[in-house]
């Protein structure tokens, strides 16, 4: 407890299964959107709680998922794993979810009518999905960096927590401003693409991704900030206008 190399790592740690985190919260902000309002907390509380559920799982069968990088067939040349299956599939379905969100909102009112209601357990079971994915990458990570197994677990607790309770926030923040709701679709499209890419074995640094995604938040928000100076700008009254005639006669 005392070693300053394992709170280093265990910050780290943290740090790196916060930011894995918030690709999950965006999702489920975005699939809780599509809710009823009363059922949009559960729907979010319910969903980190399962992506916590899958990482401790995961942590609990290192040796299963360690195994899972162990190839499994070759296709033109390019060997497959199971980790490689997963990541191939949750980033193309990331990215077709992603699409069909853009193109909902694109189309406004007159598309979602021609679609189908989508129930809890609908949302629910998309969650799941995707929580397996993140939760696979979550892990490797964390195994790639600690080798204690609870600093680990720790670490993935308190991150989760966190996740639990700036959820709501989040997710209303998304809800509220729709360039923002615009430039998460984005964000999981270029997050799916980075999943696809690591599922065929072309590693993508993570500053690669993240950097642009953290350049781009900040650009949204100076452009929330002058949206709102302009709201905030009092009224000018113009001065009367009179014409010459009357100026002439006065």
């Amino acid at each position: 407890m005392l070693s300053p190399e394992l709170w280093i790592a265990f910050g780290t740690l943290l740090l790196l299964e916060i930011v894995l985190g918030i690709d999950n919260i965006v999702f489920i902000s975005i699939l809780a959107g599509r809710l009823p309002e009363h059922q949009r907390q559960r729907a979010r509380v319910l969903g980190l709680s399962l992506a916590l559920v899958t990482r401790l799982a995961l942590l609990a069968s290192l040796s299963w998922v360690i195994g899972l990088t162990a190839p499994l067939f070759a296709v033109l040349g390019q060997e497959i794993s199971g980790r490689d299956l997963i990541l191939l599939l949750g980033g193309l379905f990331l990215i077709v979810k992603a699409i069909y969100e853009i193109h909902e909102q694109l189309e406004g009112a007159e598309h979602a009518q021609r679609g189908r209601a989508t129930s809890f357990a609908a949302v629910i079971v998309q969650i799941l999905v995707l929580d397996v994915v993140f939760s696979l990458d979550s892990v490797i990570t964390a195994v790639g960096m600690v080798e204690q197994l609870g600093i680990m677990v720790t670490a993935v607790v308190v991150a989760m927590l966190i996740m639990l309770v700036s959820a709501r926030v989040i997710s209303d923040f998304v809800q509220r401003h729709p360039t923002v709701k615009m430039l998460a679709l984005a964000f999981l499209l270029l997050i799916g693409g980075s999943l696809i890419a690591e599922g065929l074995d072309q590693h993508i640094p993570k500053g690669y991704v993240y950097g642009p995604i953290a350049f781009s938040i900040f650009v949204e928000f100076l452009n929330l900030r002058a949206r709102a100076n302009r709201a905030k700008e009092p009224v000018h009254l113009h001065p009367t206008y009179v014409k010459n005639g009357a100026d002439d006669r006065g």
